[in-house]
């Protein structure tokens, strides 16, 4: 093996020092500007609320439907129940639901996380039997928007 051969495989086995500086620049830039976001879990619970409060608001019209009666949704700064028609009642004391695991009875209501918070315009909202509700009604999660229809009771 001559000597020209060598000295190409021998530049052919490693990184140069631009090459390794480089990488390190473009780690550190992600690591000041992406990972933040990635360990703050405040951002995981809004968006995991925000998900239970449409998951919620649906099962209210489809238990309407379902029972051919009005149910009542009730939201405060801090929760989002689901009650009978007369706004007082908890829902489950008309049909008892059973967690299909582990065959605890629980209640219909979603609490928000520490650092969440919901909003909305209307005060409580009814689902008629038929599904619908009277007005529209936006709900704010930390920034996500919820609106259900008026007429359709749908709830995106």
């Amino acid at each position: 093996m001559d000597r020209s051969h060598r000295s190409v495989v021998n530049r052919m086995l490693g990184f140069t020092i631009v090459e390794l500086i480089t990488i390190i620049v473009i780690a550190g830039i992600l690591a000041t500007f992406a990972a933040p976001r990635f360990f703050d879990r405040n951002v995981f619970d809004i968006r995991g609320f925000y998900d239970q409060a449409i998951s919620t608001l649906r099962y209210a019209q489809k238990t309407a439907i379902a029972q051919h009666t009005t149910v009542c949704v009730v939201d405060t700064a801090t929760e989002i129940g689901l009650f009978a028609a007369n706004c007082t009642t908890p829902l489950n004391v008309l049909t008892s639901q059973r967690c299909p695991t582990d065959g605890v009875y629980y209640q219909h209501k979603v609490c928000t996380p520490t650092g969440v918070s919901i909003t909305s315009a209307h005060g409580s909202l009814n689902f008629s039997s038929l599904g619908s509700t009277p007005a529209q009604k936006p709900y704010t999660v930390s920034g996500y928007t919820i609106t259900v229809e008026a007429e359709t009771g749908y709830v995106h």
